[in-house]
């Protein structure tokens, strides 16, 4: 039976969805996928994994958008003269795991009408998770949490990336009955970090 997708989406921006991406990336051996990429283009969140990753399984498949502004997809897309189109954005061909990196969180919107939400309905994909330690980020997990819910999404874990925080991780944990996974900040991001890293993860 071919396995579901899994969808990377983060309570927030700049929330460590790529790091965790590369290290699911390389733990799976899986495929990955950035349907919207916005801004970076000669750095893009592709590029950044691909260069974390060791194994050579995995296969990078191209962005449905390619978007010249760092901004929220809607208006990167505006800027561009262009609007995201959800019946565009389809899955690549693979018989392998596929790791997609959403854009911000999931109330993100892809044009007027469409959410990240949507689109990852669309995609049937399970989702990981990723919070961060941070004054309010209680609020921001258990919220989008509550939102997959009430989607029938299923979260297929809950990822902390960077610092630990035992508060806050035990009221998170308790209230959403689910283990959570802790990927470190690396001081030093390289393929070498990357896969010691991996070699210890027990998913």
């Amino acid at each position: 039976m071919k396995k579901r997708p899994i969808f990377i989406t983060g309570i927030g921006t700049e929330i460590g969805k790529t790091i965790v991406s590369a290290v699911l990336v390389e733990k799976l051996q899986a495929d990955y996928w950035k349907p919207v990429q916005s801004g970076e283009l000669k750095n893009s969140d592709t590029m950044i994994v691909q260069k974390l990753i060791s194994n050579t399984k995995s296969v990078f498949h191209q962005e449905a958008y390619r978007l010249t502004q760092p901004f929220s997809p809607h208006l990167s897309a505006a800027l561009d003269g262009i609007e995201i189109d959800l019946d565009k954005i389809n899955l690549p061909q693979t018989e392998n795991q596929l790791i997609i990196e959403g854009a911000g969180g999931l109330m993100v919107p892809l044009n007027e009408k469409v959410l990240m939400i949507d689109l990852i309905e669309k995609l049937d994909a399970e989702v990981v998770l990723v919070s961060k330690n941070y004054l309010g980020s209680i609020n921001h997990t258990l919220l989008s949490a509550e939102l997959l819910k009430m989607r029938k999404i299923k979260i297929r874990s809950l990822i902390i990336s960077g610092e630990s925080n035992q508060s806050t991780e035990e009221i998170i944990s308790k209230y959403l009955d689910i283990a959570i996974i802790r990927v470190p900040f690396f001081n030093v991001l390289s393929k070498s970090t990357i896969y010691k890293f991996v070699s210890k993860l027990d998913l």
